[in-house]
C-alpha cells in the first residue's frame, strides 16, 4: 500500500451466539476482513469483536469500537426477526443519526437472490465520526450487499452499498477512502474527488 493513502481504522463485530461459544467457527469476521482487504486502498488496522446476540453487549462494542476512533464500523449477524437477533436495536440505540438508505438497499440487492430478504432488518447509523452498518450473517451475501450485483462483464447491475460509505465518512470528518475499482466503485460528486496518487 502506497504511503500516500490515508490510514483507516476499522471496526468489524461478528454477533452470534454459537460462534462466539465456540460451537462453530465464526465466518463473519474473516469474511468481513476479506472484502475490505480487497476493496480499499488504503492502509486498515482492524479492531475485531466475536459477540454473543446480547444487546447490552452489542451496544457497548459498538460504542467502545466508535470511541476508539473506527471511521466504519461493520457488523454481521443478527438481523433476522428471531427472538434472539436484536443488532438492528442494540445499533439504535447507541444512533446519532439514523441513515436508512443503506438497508433500503441491501434488501433490494438480497431479493434478487431470495424472497425471504424482506426478512431482514439491517440499519446504518452515523454515532459522532463512525458509519456503523449492520450486514449479513452469511460471508457470500456479506459481499453481495457491499459490492452489488455485476453482470458477466463485470458491469454494474445494481449497486452494492459500499459505493455510497466513502463519500459519507467524508462528509462526518473521516479519512479518505480509496477503493479498487473492480472490486467496488466509490462514488463521490465531483467537487469532493482527489487526484488519486502516483
Amino acid at each position: 500500500m502506497s504511503d500516500a493513502f490515508e490510514p483507516v481504522r476499522i471496526g468489524i463485530v461478528s454477533v452470534s451466539d454459537r460462534a462466539s461459544s465456540g460451537v462453530y467457527v465464526d465466518q463473519g469476521l474473516p469474511a468481513l476482513r476479506d472484502w475490505l482487504t480487497r476493496a480499499l486502498r488504503n492502509p486498515i488496522t482492524f479492531d475485531e469483536r466475536l459477540i454473543p446476540d446480547e444487546q447490552a453487549g452489542i451496544s457497548a462494542a459498538l460504542i467502545e469500537l466508535s470511541d476508539a476512533g473506527c471511521s466504519l464500523v461493520l457488523t454481521s449477524g443478527g438481523t433476522g426477526p428471531a427472538l434472539r437477533d436484536v443488532t438492528p436495536e442494540a445499533t439504535l440505540a447507541v444512533a446519532h443519526k439514523e441513515m436508512p438508505g443503506f438497508g433500503e438497499q441491501m434488501r433490494q440487492i438480497s431479493l434478487k437472490f431470495v424472497p425471504t430478504a424482506i426478512l431482514s432488518r439491517q440499519v446504518a447509523v452515523i454515532r459522532g465520526q463512525s458509519l456503523i452498518i449492520n450486514l449479513p450473517g452469511q460471508p457470500k451475501a456479506i459481499a453481495e450487499t457491499l459490492e452489488g450485483l455485476k453482470n458477466a462483464a463485470g458491469e454494474s447491475l445494481v449497486p452494492g452499498i459500499f459505493a455510497a460509505v466513502p463519500y459519507c465518512i467524508d462528509l462526518i470528518g473521516g479519512p479518505y477512502l480509496e477503493t479498487i475499482d473492480e472490486v467496488c466503485k466509490a462514488f463521490r460528486p465531483k467537487n469532493a474527488q482527489r487526484p488519486q496518487p502516483l
